[in-house]
């Protein structure tokens, strides 16, 4: 298949194909858009763990495919709030890379091996995590932040 088909096809099969599919993809865009930084994160961590706990019970129910699609979107946030740590800005940052290199590598053993276990590692170790950016966020005022540390979607959260 040739890159013109392959973006064809993606597009297509982007496309909501309800009202109601069309109606989410519009909230979930303005909510996107009108979101602070710290919430943009937040929103990134809830997906993630959507994503594992739905890969999870696909792996438990041995629907490989699911599970694969559930894996490699999480893969892809993890990948994203990887790329958008800026460990040079707070302490802490080495340390989340850290936890991000090893829940990227613990996603692909679960994906290529259909290892449960290694995708209930991931969730065990990222909701705490997605607590504590819930907690930080509700701290901060409701005006966007100014650029500082961290994350570049993530304002005075120790994100940019």
């Amino acid at each position: 298949m040739t890159y013109d088909l392959q973006a064809a096809a993606f597009r297509q099969a982007a496309k909501p194909r309800t009202v109601t599919d069309q109606r989410r993809a519009q909230y979930t865009n303005e909510a996107v858009l009108s979101a602070t930084p710290a919430q943009l994160v937040t929103m990134l961590y809830d997906r993630l763990l959507l994503d594992l706990h739905r890969a999870e019970a696909a792996q438990t129910g041995s629907d490989w495919e699911a599970a694969r699609e559930q894996l490699l979107h999480a893969q892809a946030i993890v990948g994203e709030l990887s790329s958008t740590l800026r460990i040079d800005a707070w302490d802490g940052g080495e340390g989340l890379l850290a936890i991000y290199n090893y829940a990227s590598t613990s996603l692909i053993t679960a994906n290529v091996h259909r290892d449960v276990g290694a995708t209930r590692d991931c969730i065990r170790i990222l909701e705490p995590l997605r607590q504590a950016w819930h907690d930080a966020a509700a701290s901060l005022p409701a005006a966007p932040a100014a650029p500082g540390a961290g994350h570049t979607a993530g304002g005075a959260l120790g994100v940019a």
